[in-house]
C-alpha cells in the first residue's frame, strides 16, 4: 500500500472443510460455469503446463467453493489494515458471467458503503501458498472510475499487488499497483500508483504515481529479476525500482477493494473492480506479447488453473 496500515495486517486463516480437503488431495481444478451460482467446481486432475507456473481463471462458484481453498485463495474476514477498520467481508466477491471478459467469466470484487463503518464493507482476495518470489507477476483487471451505484466521491483503492505473509517481516516486501480514481490522503485523483517497499513499519517505500484516469481492462505486470522490479500496463513500462526496493522473501498476490476513510454518508453505494486471469511465471522475466499468448493458449486449451510451481 503507498501509505502504512494503521494497524498490523492480520490473516483469518478458513480451516478446509472436508469436501475441501478431498479437492486438495485429488489435485483439483475449478472448472467453468454458466454463472456465479453454478455449482462448485468437481474433482479433476491438475492440468499440466510449463514448469514454475501459475495461472488462474477464477473459475469458481462463491467464496465458499471447495477448489478456491483448494488452490491457495482465501477471501479476508477480520481485522487489520488498511482502510475502514473491521470491515473486510467475503459479501463482495462473486464470479459472475461477463462479456467483456477473456473465456466469459471473471473474479468480482465489489465494496459497498453508506458512509458509516457499519455500513462499509470491504473485500480482499488472497493468495495462501506463500511461494512466489522473482519472476513475473501479470493479471487482467478491470478498473472503476465510478460507483456501480450511488453517488460518486469515496476515495477508493482498488489494487493488485504481492506482498509478505507479515507485515513485521525483517524481509519485508510488497510491490503495488494501486488505482485512485478520486486520489486520497491529501491528493487529487485519478491516479495509478506503483509502490516498491522495503520496510512496511516505519515505512520505507519508492514510488511513481501515473496521473490519468485508466478505468476498464488493463493487463497488469510486475517482473522481478536481476535485482531489479519493473511495472507495466499493457505492454507500456511504467516505474522501476532497484536496490533495496526489490522482494527479498517469498510472497502471496493479492487484490483488494477497500476505502481510505469515509468523506460523506448516505446515499449508499458500490464500487466494482474485477480480475479476469492472473499469471506468474518464477525467475523468468517474460515480455508482455509473450505473457499474453501463454494465456491465450490455456483458454484454448480449456485450461482454467495451472500450478507446476515447486513446493515451498
Amino acid at each position: 500500500m503507498s501509505q502504512p496500515r494503521s494497524t498490523r495486517r492480520r490473516r483469518v486463516r478458513t480451516v478446509l472443510t472436508l469436501p475441501a480437503l478431498l479437492c486438495v488431495l485429488a489435485a483439483c481444478s475449478g472448472s467453468p460455469g454458466d454463472d456465479a451460482a453454478a455449482p462448485a467446481a468437481s474433482a479433476s486432475p491438475t492440468p499440466s503446463g510449463p514448469p514454475g507456473t501459475l495461472f488462474d481463471t477464477f473459475h469458481y462458484s462463491g467464496p465458499d467453493d471447495p477448489a478456491l481453498a483448494a488452490h491457495g485463495w482465501e477471501v479476508r474476514t477480520g481485522g487489520g489494515g488498511p482502510g475502514i477498520k473491521g470491515t473486510w467481508s467475503t459479501a463482495g466477491v462473486a464470479f459472475p458471467s461477463d462479456a467483456t471478459a477473456q473465456g466469459g467469466r471473471a473474479l468480482q470484487l465489489q465494496s459497498s458503503t453508506d458512509g458509516t463503518q457499519h455500513g462499509t464493507r470491504q473485500v480482499e482476495i488472497q493468495g495462501t501458498g506463500k511461494n512466489l518470489f522473482t519472476g513475473t507477476y501479470a493479471a487482467r483487471v478491470h478498473f472503476s472510475d465510478k460507483p456501480a451505484n450511488g453517488r460518486n466521491g469515496d476515495h477508493v483503492v482498488q489494487t493488485f499487488f504481492p506482498i509478505s505473509p507479515s507485515d513485521a517481516s525483517d524481509n519485508y516486501s510488497e510491490l503495488d499497483f494501486e488505482y485512485l480514481p478520486n486520489g486520497g490522503w491529501g491528493s487529487a485523483g485519478p491516479r495509478l500508483d506503483n509502490v516498491s517497499w522495503h520496510k512496511a513499519d516505519p515505512p520505507d517505500r519508492v514510488s511513481h504515481t501515473l496521473k490519468q484516469r485508466v478505468e476498464g481492462w488493463h493487463t497488469l505486470m510486475v517482473t522481478a529479476m536481476n535485482g531489479k522490479v519493473t511495472y507495466s500496463m499493457d505492454g507500456k513500462e511504467l516505474f522501476t525500482s532497484s536496490g533495496k526496493y526489490v522482494p527479498r522473501e517469498k510472497m502471496d498476490i493479492h487484490f483488494s477493494n477497500w476505502f481510505i476513510d469515509l468523506p460523506f454518508t448516505v446515499p449508499a453505494r458500490t464500487w466494482d473492480m474485477k480480475v479476469n486471469w492472473v499469471y506468474h511465471k518464477a525467475d523468468e522475466a517474460v515480455a508482455h506479447t509473450d505473457v499474453q499468448k501463454t494465456v491465450d493458449d490455456f483458454y484454448n486449451k480449456g485450461t482454467t488453473y495451472v500450478n507446476t510451481l515447486p513446493n515451498p
